[in-house]
């Protein structure tokens, strides 16, 4: 899941773009499951990232690879690397 770079561990997610509205940012939805404490159920936790994309090629619905890197703005602190699938 991370990858090793001259400057450390990158950290790495996948994620499904919700919304494309704002120019060279997109709003990336990553879930990831966890285990309830005390009842032990599996629980879906959604976490929105403001990602950099350079070309404006990500649309709605799109599945994409974000890499962190250093802050951009005050909101973001991720930036597209791959789309992994488009929207049908």
């Amino acid at each position: 899941m991370t990858s090793e770079s001259k400057r450390g561990i990158v950290k790495e997610r996948v994620g499904k773009v919700l919304s494309n509205r704002m120019d060279k940012t997109v709003v990336v939805a990553v879930d990831r499951l966890v285990e309830h404490a005390l009842y032990h159920k599996t629980i879906r936790r959604t976490k929105k990232l403001y990602a950099h994309d350079e070309k404006n090629e990500c649309n709605i619905g799109d599945t994409v690879r974000v890499i962190e890197t250093r802050p951009l703005s005050r909101t973001k602190c991720w930036r597209v690397s791959a789309i992994l699938e488009r929207a049908k």
